[in-house]
Formats: structure tokens, sequence, C-alpha cells
């Protein structure tokens, strides 16, 4: 069977409407997909990191009831568990601070054993971050070296557009071991201060990944491959909160891809039809948990998908 292996922060998010707190989710940019993945009963495991705490051990069994392998989280004694707050705006979308206390010492965790085609999921600063850059590239290297699927969103916040510069090497980096690179225009805004997909993609990205995904908040979501062009457009509806969204949207093209069994060699020739169902799931998951204050998708539609 394929597995998935996640790669990335975890942190608790403290959620705030007009001012108050509505609720405390355990979340992370991976973290988020991945623990939909383990809802849809996919073999999932994480790399992580949390402090050996109150809120670590919160993030822990949460991890293991949802069937999340947590034999590479590392719980690190001299620290705290990170915590966001998230203050959602009008359009229920977020703004974040954060209060992070690490150790020195990160991310003191053995590799688990990677088969060819099983996903790696990665993104967001934790594989830009010059403190684990080392790590996470000796990662990388092995996980390519076994034949993985990597699939990598690049969720390049504002708060670090400033530094863009200077982690533009790793950025090219991760494209270059990506199979399959998803950002949005927000993140291509960030950090090329370029706002159309298509100049993104023939200017940055496809000298290194051959496919890439974007998208762009509620607007449409273009797939750009070796063989296809398409734009999807976006279902429009109520949300309640837009945490997760991306991250869900990342966890149903690959819970897509594993269920339609794309291995990474099938990328260049996919079909249509088999991408229309790829890029469809990714709307589900994400349209999903835009419909509570959950960063993953509700078991009710993870027991759905299950059944079809």
């Amino acid at each position: 069977m394929r597995k998935i292996i996640g790669i990335g922060e975890t942190i608790m998010d403290i959620i705030f409407k007009d001012g108050q707190p509505t609720a405390a989710v355990p979340g992370g940019s991976v973290f988020n997909g991945a623990i939909s993945l383990g809802r849809l009963g996919q073999k999932v495991s994480m790399i992580t990191e949390t402090g050996n705490d109150k809120v670590g051990e919160i993030i822990k069994n949460f991890m293991v009831e949802n069937g999340i392998d947590t034999e590479n989280v590392c719980m690190y004694e001299d620290g705290r568990t990170a915590i966001s707050l998230a203050w959602l705006n009008e359009r229920n979308d977020a703004e974040y601070s954060f209060y992070k206390d690490y150790p020195k010492a990160r991310l003191d965790v053995e590799w688990p054993r990677i088969n060819k085609d099983d996903i790696v999921m990665m993104g967001s600063y934790f594989v830009l971050n010059p403190v684990l850059r080392t790590k996470v590239k000796e990662f990388l290297e092995y996980a390519r070296q076994q034949g993985a699927f990597i699939y990598y969103d690049i969720n390049f916040r504002p708060t670090h557009k400033d530094e863009a510069i200077k982690l533009y090497p790793n950025i090219l980096e991760n494209f270059e071991y990506a199979d399959i690179v998803r950002g949005s225009t927000e993140d291509f805004m960030n950090m090329f201060d370029i706002s159309d997909p298509i100049e993104a993609y023939e200017s940055k990205v496809c000298f290194h990944c051959k496919t890439m995904i974007c998208t762009d908040a509620d607007g449409d979501i273009q797939l750009i491959t070796p063989s296809l062009r398409k734009t999807y457009p976006v279902e429009k509806i109520q949300t309640v909160s837009t945490i997760g969204a991306g991250d869900n949207f990342n966890a149903g093209v690959v819970y897509g891809l594993m269920r339609n069994n794309v291995g990474a060699d099938d990328l260049d020739t996919l079909s249509e039809a088999t991408w229309d169902k790829v890029v469809n799931m990714g709307q589900r998951l994400a349209l999903d948990v835009c419909q509570s204050f959950n960063n993953s998708i509700s078991h009710e539609l993870a027991e759905k998908l299950k059944q079809e």
C-alpha cells in the first residue's frame, strides 16, 4: 500500500472571531492535510516537532486519534509547542500572530521508510527555513533516491516577503525536488512579485518542475502540465473559516492521485479526465473545511468519500 509522508510544522491555532476566541485546533500547513488524509483511511505519517508539554500532548493525541503514525515526531524538552492566534476578518480569512519557543537542536528524528511512488507532502516556511534546511534537504534527497512522488505547497506568507531574495535558492531547489508545485497567486506575488500564474510558471517554475497548480482564494484554479492547460471555476459558498482551505485542497489532490493510482512517471501524459477527478477532489475537501472552524475535513465527508 502506498504511503503519504508529510513534513512540516505543527502548531496550536487559537481562532478569534469578532475579537473573541472561538476555537483551539491543532494545525500546521501540511499537518491539516495529513489529518484529512488519515480520516480518509490513508496510511499517513508526519515528520514534525512539538514541545513535550500539555499542548504537545494534545496535538500528538489528536494525530493518533486520526490515524497518523507519530513515530517520526520529535517532542523536544528545551522549548514549548508553537501557538498561533488566527484573527478572522469579515470574509473569514485569517491574519496570524505566531508565538514560538524552539530549542537549538531541531527535527531530531529518524526518517520513515519510503518506497517508490509514496507521496511526500511538504510546504510552507518550514521547508525553507535556513535553521532546518540541512535536515530538510537530507530528507528530500533520501525521498528522491527512493523514488518518492513529491508534492510541494509553496504557502509563502506575507510575513516572509522581506526574506524572499535570501530564500530564493531554497525555493528553486524545492521546485527541483517537486513533481507537482502548488502555489497561490498570493504566494507568487510574495516571492516573485508576479501575479499571473502563466508568467510564474514560464519564468520561474517550469525549468525545475513541469506540473503546477495555481489557486486564487475563491477564484479560478489553473492547471499547467506539459500536455494540458486548464482553468477550473471554484464554487462560491458561505464560509465559516478559510483556515485550512489550501491545505485541504492539497490533501484532496493527493487523495485523488492515490485513488486514481497516479505515479510521478504518469504526470506528463495524464489524461484530462483524470486531472478533472484529481482537481475536483481537491475542491471538495477545500469547500468542506471552509464550513467549520476545523482545520481538516469532517468525519462525515471522509466516510462518504470512502464509500464512493
